[in-house]
C-alpha cells in the first residue's frame, strides 16, 4: 500500500482513497504538521446538471468540487433531462456516477411524474435506487398530490424532501420582498410563499407519519413553524444554506451572484436561522449548490438564473462567521454539516476532510473545480483552507 505522508496529501488534493489501514499513521503525521482533520463532510442539496446541463455543471466537475470543499457524499436533486422519475432515467445518472464521481453521489429521485406536481411517481420501484424523493425547484402545489407521495414514502421507509413554495403567493418577484426590494422598485418574494406551504406540509407529515424534510429554510416564521412542529412529535428536519445564516437583503448590490431561491431575507430571519441553527432547531446545513453559465448569471438581479455554487465556500465562510465570531462551536458547525444529514438520509460516513484552520485567504472563484463561478462570497477573506478530502477505500 501506498505510505502516504502530510506533504503528499497536501499536493494530491481535492481528494484521494485510502484503505482504512494507512489512516491512522496519517493522522498522526497531519497532526504533528499542524492540520486539523475532522470528518467528511455530507450535503444533501446539491445540482450537478448532468444528464440534460451538462454545460452548468457535471458530475465530474461537481464531485471535485465537492471534494475541495471537504465533502465525502452528496445527495444530487432531480432537476435534469430526463427527470429521475423512473427506473431507467434514474439508472442512466447513476451509470454517469459510477463512471465520473470522484466522491460518493447520491440521487434524489422526483416526487412526481417530470417534475409536474400532477403525479406520483412509482416509489416502490425507485426506493431502492434514491436516496429521498423530492421535486426541488419547484414546490407541489396540490396537497392530495403531497399526501399521497408522503403516504408512500411512509410504507418505503423514504424522505420526502419538500421545496416549499406556494407559487400562488409569488407574483413574479426575483428577491425578497423587503428594503432593497422597495428602495429599486423590484419585485419581491414573500416569505409567506415559503412558511405558508410549510405550514401545510406539516399537517400533512403528521398525519402520514412520513418523513419529512425541508429544504432551504430561508424565513423567521418557517424556523418557528418547524420548532413547533418537533415539539408536537412531527417527524420533521430541516436545512438552511450557509448564504442564509452569512448574508442577508442588507447585502444585496445588483448582481446576479446574489440572486438564489428562496432569496436572501431580512436581518431578523437570519438571527432566526442562527439561533434555529444553535438550538437544533435547524438540522442542518447544505449548500444548494447550483451552478449556471456565466452568460445565465450576468444579467443583474431581475434576469440573471436563480442559483449561486457553494460546495468550496461553504466552511471556510461558516467557519469564518460564525465559529471564529463565536456564534456557534466547531462542533456544532461539524455536526449540522455531518452527522446531522447522516443520520437522516441513512448515509454512512465515508471519509475525512483536512484543514489549514488558521490560514486566511480570499475566495477566488476563478480556481474553483466546479465549473460555476457565481458566489456572493467573491473577494471575501475567510479562514480555514482546504488541504485535501480522504476518502476510505471501499
Amino acid at each position: 500500500m501506498k505510505d502516504y505522508t502530510a506533504e503528499q496529501i497536501g499536493k494530491e488534493k481535492p481528494a484521494v482513497t485510502l484503505s482504512l489501514s494507512d489512516v491512522p499513521a496519517l493522522l498522526t503525521d497531519l497532526s504533528e504538521k499542524g492540520y486539523t482533520v475532522l470528518p467528511g463532510f455530507c450535503d444533501v442539496h446539491v445540482h450537478f446538471r448532468e444528464p440534460g446541463f451538462s454545460y452548468k455543471e457535471t458530475i465530474k466537475t461537481g464531485s471535485l468540487s465537492a471534494a475541495a470543499g471537504g465533502y465525502t457524499d452528496v445527495c444530487a436533486m432531480p432537476n435534469l433531462d430526463p427527470v429521475p422519475d423512473c427506473v431507467s432515467s434514474i439508472g442512466r445518472q447513476i451509470e454517469i456516477i459510477k463512471k465520473d464521481a470522484v466522491i460518493n453521489v447520491h440521487p434524489y429521485a422526483a416526487i412526481t411524474v417530470g417534475r409536474t406536481g400532477a403525479e406520483v411517481v412509482d416509489i416502490e420501484s425507485l426506493s431502492p435506487y434514491a436516496v429521498a424523493f423530492s421535486d426541488d425547484g419547484s414546490g407541489v402545489q396540490d396537497p392530495a398530490v403531497m399526501e399521497r407521495a408522503m403516504t408512500l414514502a411512509k410504507r418505503f421507509g423514504k424522505v420526502i424532501a419538500a421545496h416549499c413554495e406556494d407559487n400562488s403567493l409569488l407574483r413574479g418577484g426575483f428577491i425578497h420582498d423587503g428594503d432593497y426590494a422597495k428602495a429599486h422598485n423590484h419585485k419581491g418574494i414573500c416569505s409567506e410563499s415559503e412558511w405558508r406551504q410549510i405550514e401545510r406540509d406539516i399537517e400533512l407529515a403528521a398525519k402520514t407519519g412520513c418523513k419529512y424534510h425541508v429544504c432551504h429554510v430561508s424565513a423567521k416564521e418557517s424556523v418557528e413553524l418547524i420548532r413547533q412542529a418537533k415539539k408536537s412529535g412531527v417527524d420533521i428536519t430541516c436545512e438552511t444554506a450557509p448564504h442564509y445564516l452569512v448574508l442577508d437583503d442588507g447585502d444585496l448590490i445588483e448582481d446576479g451572484r446574489y440572486k438564489m431561491n428562496p432569496p436572501l431575507r431580512g436581518v431578523k430571519d437570519k438571527e432566526a436561522l442562527i439561533e434555529g441553527a444553535a438550538d437544533g432547531t435547524v438540522d442542518m446545513i447544505a449548500t444548494d449548490h447550483a451552478p449556471h453559465s456565466a452568460e445565465e448569471k450576468s444579467k443583474g438581479l431581475e434576469k440573471s438564473a436563480f442559483g449561486i455554487v457553494g460546495l468550496e465556500t461553504a466552511f471556510p465562510v461558516l467557519y469564518t462567521e460564525l465559529v471564529r465570531k463565536n456564534v456557534i462551536t466547531l462542533e456544532r458547525l461539524v455536526y449540522m454539516l455531518d452527522a446531522a444529514p447522516r443520520n437522516r438520509f441513512g448515509i454512512k460516513q465515508s471519509g475525512l476532510s483536512v484543514w489549514s484552520l488558521d490560514e486566511k485567504y480570499k475566495i477566488d472563484p476563478q480556481g474553483f473545480y466546479s465549473k460555476g463561478r457565481s458566489t456572493p462570497f467573491d473577494g471575501k477573506e475567510v479562514y480555514g483552507r482546504h488541504v485535501t478530502t480522504i476518502l476510505y477505500k471501499k
